[in-house]
């Protein structure tokens, strides 16, 4: 029993971006771990890892893009290298482009963003669709198809799973959630003008390390967001 704690007081959190594994000294070795080496890059409502040019509209998908390095884990905290804005040139005869109306609400008002969903007015996909069901022709007797309701995912208590609240990442067990096993944040994050931070809690700042750092604000039950 002793040394099993002492194992699990051994374990360290990898503070790389986009790792966030535990370890132990004894056993890290090269190309365990998965990383971002170089900062992200926050433009129009895009969210792109300039060392790979992978992105997302997403704030909960881009930060799901896996590492394209790989290395040791480490407890220090890495610089990371600041990306540099390239100038693109413009066409000889660009398009017009079509732009949001000075009537499109910003995105610290828009009721969708303020609840955690991503809207296409702020430079982001959609969601959820909403499906309808098939037009009946008139003095049809046949009944219109109606969409089953997805069933939820029936998942085993000792079985592992990963939380999907803003923040947290932890895997848990069923059997050992509760109302406060969670900290996270219910969101949404906040990007404007060079600034990042979350909403709810109204803590802001300029670097994106700094903003992974913040620390959550509410507790709750882990959700798994699971379904067939």
């Amino acid at each position: 029993m002793a040394s099993q704690n002492d194992d699990a007081l051994k374990r360290l959190r990898c503070q790389r971006i986009g790792c966030n594994a535990t370890f132990t000294e004894d056993d890290n070795p090269e190309g365990s771990c998965t990383f971002h080496d170089s900062g992200p890059i926050f433009h129009d409502g895009m969210k792109e890892w300039s060392c790979c040019k992978r992105r997302s509209h997403d704030f909960s998908l881009f930060l799901e893009i896996p590492g394209c390095k790989t290395g040791k884990h480490t407890t220090e905290k890495p610089v990371l290298t600041k990306p540099v804005a390239t100038s693109k040139t413009p066409a000889p005869a660009p398009a017009p482009s079509t732009t949001l109306g000075s009537s499109t609400p910003s995105k610290e008002l828009c009721s969708r963003c303020r609840q955690g969903f991503f809207c296409s007015d702020h430079g982001s996909q959609a969601k959820e669709q909403t499906n309808y069901a098939p037009a009946v022709p008139a003095g049809s007797n046949v009944a219109a198809e109606v969409p089953p309701v997805p069933v939820k995912k029936k998942i085993g208590i000792n079985e592992p799973q990963i939380c999907k609240n803003k923040g947290c990442g932890k895997t848990f067990k069923e059997k050992d959630n509760h109302e406060t096993a969670c900290s996270y944040h219910p969101g949404p994050a906040v990007f404007h003008d060079r600034m990042r931070g979350w909403k709810c809690c109204d803590i802001h700042v300029k670097e994106f390390d700094e903003f992974m750092g913040i620390p959550p604000c509410t507790k709750g039950w882990h959700d798994a967001n699971l379904s067939s």
